[in-house]
């Protein structure tokens, strides 16, 4: 039965996407002269790849930028048109992405764009599994298709592969690592992370993290530094090799970025303020560090460990300057946590009845909302139905919000308060019950 509602809000939110969404985008393009070209979010580190490696052409020009903008938007910007858009889709990366893109640059865009929709969505899929044996979590196998089936549907799934986006694929990246560290498979788990800081700003609190914990046992952790270094080394050498000076390129690369997109707010700085939202990110960047200092012991089997991980990544979707919902995949193995332990977080409190039932409504809202509409649109016309196109999205400030409060407020019955080198491999077992 459940799996039977889990499929039916999964193709709810996918026709949400396909009969309401992208025919309102479409609709509205031309309404406000904006232009619509490939639309994808790999294009522009897929064509400065190819020029990089190909004609030896740096990706930061401006020459680049425009040929870029011609196959993103289908035309250069103009800002004296009111309706373009002021993203300039300059190549804002590492240069080092190259490296991840290699193998596509003689093929067709048209090709690379195929194979990475489905490249990226076996990545998601493989990540939501790969959670799930980071957090010794072993539920049905019904439950394990529910997961899957609901995570490649819910809306910042379907947004990073409409768009192609790599954030999906440091997701995966960062899946990958935590279960290669929770293996203790530390030289692969450290060259993992070095790959995902193509994506710096997703993994700079994780690389905070992981230095903390490997302090808590330096003799028995440090290869995993070493290893990490020594592929951040490599990465940073090849990349000097392709192009020098890349990292100050790179550097101007990001504030210009910041600059025509508005300067980077996080979802603090909307729903705050600008500086409302700094301090309160210093604030709970601080809290971080305590609370992985306190857990810095743990083993990797320990509910301590897994609790600190996904409060790492709760963290860093609530100060990272910018708040796209793809991003919201980091903070999955969360709500797995979360999901694992609910029966207890309900009994504790009041408060976290509170939490849990704003959770549940967060994450059950889009696909509600989206199934809704795709329904209406069985009986009205496609024009009234796309008026109300933003329902699903309603949420998207309060999910990150609610994941992270759950987890605070969940801390006392995820994580058993004593010291942390006493936490057993038993107890996960004991939570999933």
């Amino acid at each position: 039965m459940r799996l039977s509602v889990a499929m039916l809000l999964a193709t709810g939110m996918w026709l949400y996407v396909q009969l309401v969404l992208i025919p309102y985008q479409k609709t509205q393009g031309p309404m406000r002269q904006s232009p619509r070209g490939n639309l994808s979010d790999l294009y522009p580190r897929w064509l400065g790849t190819r020029e990089l490696l190909l004609h030896r052409r740096d990706p930061y020009s401006a020459e680049i930028t425009r040929e870029i903008q011609v196959g993103y938007y289908g035309r250069l910007l103009d800002s004296s048109r009111p309706g373009d858009p002021t993203d300039q889709q300059g190549f804002a990366y590492p240069v080092y992405v190259v490296l991840l893109l290699a193998p596509t640059i003689k093929l067709p865009f048209v090709i690379v764009r195929e194979v990475f929709f489905w490249f990226l969505g076996m990545l998601t899929a493989g990540a939501v599994l790969l959670w799930l044996k980071v957090l010794r979590w072993r539920p049905s196998r019904s439950a394990i298709m529910m997961w899957v089936l609901l995570t490649l549907s819910c809306f910042p799934a379907i947004q990073g592969l409409k768009l192609q986006q790599l954030s999906l694929m440091v997701a995966a990246l960062i899946a990958a690592f935590l279960w290669a560290l929770s293996r203790q498979r530390f030289v692969l788990a450290g060259i993992l992370l070095a790959l995902a800081t193509i994506k710096p700003q997703l993994v700079f609190l994780i690389v905070l993290w992981l230095f903390i914990w490997v302090l808590g046992n330096w003799r028995g952790r440090q290869r995993v530094v070493w290893s990490f270094a020594v592929s951040m080394a490599v990465l940073v050498g090849i990349g000097e090799i392709l192009l020098p000076g890349w990292i100050g390129e790179f550097r101007l690369a990001i504030k210009d970025y910041y600059r025509y997109t508005g300067g980077g707010n996080s979802v603090l700085d909307v729903l705050l303020s600008p500086i409302g939202g700094k301090v309160t990110a210093a604030a709970l960047v601080a809290m971080l560090v305590g609370l992985a200092w306190r857990y810095r012991n743990a083993e990797q089997e320990s509910t301590a460990f897994q609790w600190s991980v996904c409060f790492t990544l709760a963290t860093t979707l609530l100060v990272i300057p910018m708040f796209a919902p793809y991003n919201q995949l980091l903070l999955v193995p969360g709500l797995m946590m979360a999901i694992r332990a609910k029966g207890q977080l309900w009994e504790r409190s009041r408060v976290s009845q509170f939490f849990c039932a704003f959770t549940a409504i967060s994450i059950l809202w889009p696909f509600l909302a989206g199934f809704c509409l795709v329904v209406a649109s069985a009986f009205l016309p496609g024009t009234t139905v796309q008026k109300a196109w933003g329902l699903p999205f309603y949420p998207t400030f309060a999910i990150p919000i609610a994941i992270y409060a759950i987890l605070l407020v969940a801390r006392k019955v995820l994580v058993r308060e004593r010291d942390p080198n006493e936490v057993t491999a038993n107890e996960p077992a004991r939570l999933a019950t």
